[in-house]
């Protein structure tokens, strides 16, 4: 007997079917699927949030000094002229960083390994690549999910039974993050 199910799919099909759902249920916070392929997902999912719960305050903060372009009010780069060249003007700015300490680290690029990155579209409908941002998965565990359920030891989503679907009768959950 096997320990997890085969969902009539090649190894790599499934890998790659999991790891979209995960990746939906994760960004949306819930998702319609077969109860077969829910109870999966769930799996992979509430593995994934422990991760991320127990990284999550896992970095050291540091100040670092950066150059930066200084720009006009257009956006564009201010220029002065040096020995007969033209050189872009540079300013120094100190930022304070996050900088990951090993375990986290680590964590972020299991994190990374299972889950498909995400682009989000404007809302309004208009579906320019200027518009759209793409969004750092394993980030977006450690700041937005993990700190909702810290208190929590397990149990980090819920199946509802909805139905049948129409062609094949087969069970229809919907799984969603408490």
């Amino acid at each position: 007997m096997s320990g997890y199910r085969k969902l009539g799919r090649t190894s790599s099909q499934r890998k790659a079917m999991l790891r979209s759902l995960a990746t939906n249920l994760l960004y949306h916070g819930k998702i319609t699927t077969t109860e077969t392929r829910a109870k999966e997902v769930r799996r992979l999912a509430e593995k994934l949030i422990t991760v991320a719960i127990r990284e999550r305050d896992n970095f050291d903060e540091v100040s670092v000094t950066a150059k930066v372009p200084r720009k006009n009010a257009e956006g564009a780069r201010v220029k002065e002229e040096v020995n007969g060249k033209k050189v872009t003007v540079f300013d120094e700015v100190t930022k304070t960083i996050k900088k990951d300490r090993p375990s986290r680290l680590a964590a972020r690029r299991k994190l990374g390994s299972v889950l498909y990155p995400v682009t989000e579209v404007p809302k309004d409908g208009m579906k320019k690549r200027s518009l759209s941002k793409k969004i750092d998965m394993p980030k977006f565990l450690f700041e937005e999910i993990a700190p909702k359920y810290v208190d929590r030891n397990g149990g980090y989503t819920r199946m509802t039974k909805i139905g049948v679907r129409k062609g094949d009768a087969a069970p229809i959950v919907l799984l969603e993050l408490l």
